[in-house]
């Protein structure tokens, strides 16, 4: 699927892979690069039916179904791969760290870097004022936010709160089709949230036509997605009557016990 950018003649093309991951293209219908290719053999196939070159690879965090691609790619077109500084990735040869701002020249494409630690230690995230959108790996979600495997609770509401603060009009490109089950919690935490419950009606909707989800938007996650809402007290309560909490002022301890009660969730 291609997502057209009316900026200028820049796309974003879906390739989905895996069982649930989604690999993104930003292209000019010449020139691409390449968002966390987890597995070459789809972007390959894309690059080739849709006659584009690639360009650059970026990259999120060092997990595999994200980077499992780097090398085969860097050996067929010889390109810069562009990642976190402090996310233990051998592949990366323009390390990044927070607030950087990369030019991608081929495409004439500005990204800002958004350290956004919690999933994983280094996790970085690339913002385009220009595309008005925001590539975020596994921090957010659709609905959600990823698990912590190697950050604090506390890193990833700050994470959290630093891609909320982006305009509510960029588009959210994450990387894995979490939504129905991410909104299945939500609807649990928010039960009477009315534009959760009508989100939830078109994402199925789309999920039966075989539609992704995919991307949303920051001023649509800042309505529906509990783990934006965890200071609001519809969330706090939902917490306390489920017995998850019982200090209802500490921010922290709400949004761990939200993103524990996620873990466990079925």
């Amino acid at each position: 699927m291609n997502n057209q950018i009316d900026d200028q003649t820049l796309s974003i093309l879906t390739v989905p892979a895996f069982d649930d991951n989604y690999l993104w293209l930003i292209h000019n219908q010449r020139e691409a690069i390449v968002v966390d290719p987890g597995d070459a053999t789809p972007i390959l196939a894309a690059l080739e039916k849709h006659q584009l070159q690639l360009r650059a690879i970026l990259l999120t965090h060092h997990h595999a179904d994200h980077i499992g691609g780097v090398n085969l790619l860097v050996e067929q077109f010889q390109i810069p791969v562009y990642g976190p500084a402090h996310d233990g990735i051998d592949a990366v040869t323009i390390p990044l760290d927070d607030d950087d701002e990369i030019h991608i020249d081929t495409l004439n494409l500005r990204l800002k870097v958004i350290a956004v630690p919690g999933h994983t230690f280094g996790h970085i995230a690339y913002y385009s004022m220009q595309l008005q959108s925001l590539f975020c790996g596994d921090t957010l979600f659709a609905g959600g936010c990823g698990r912590l495997f190697e950050g604090t609770p506390a890193q990833m509401l700050d994470s959290l709160d630093t891609l909320a603060r982006l305009p509510d009009a960029t588009a959210v490109y994450c990387a894995h089709e979490y939504t129905l089950s991410n909104l299945k919690f939500a609807l649990a935490v928010e039960p009477n949230n009315q534009e959760l419950q009508q989100r939830m009606v078109e994402a199925q909707e789309k999920r039966n036509a075989g539609v992704p989800t995919v991307p949303s938007n920051i001023g649509l996650e800042k309505r529906t997605n509990p783990f934006l809402r965890s200071r609001i007290s519809a969330v706090i309560d939902t917490l306390k009557t489920n017995d998850k909490i019982t200090d209802t002022q500490d921010e922290v301890a709400c949004f761990t016990a939200l993103r524990e009660w996620k873990n466990i969730y079925r």
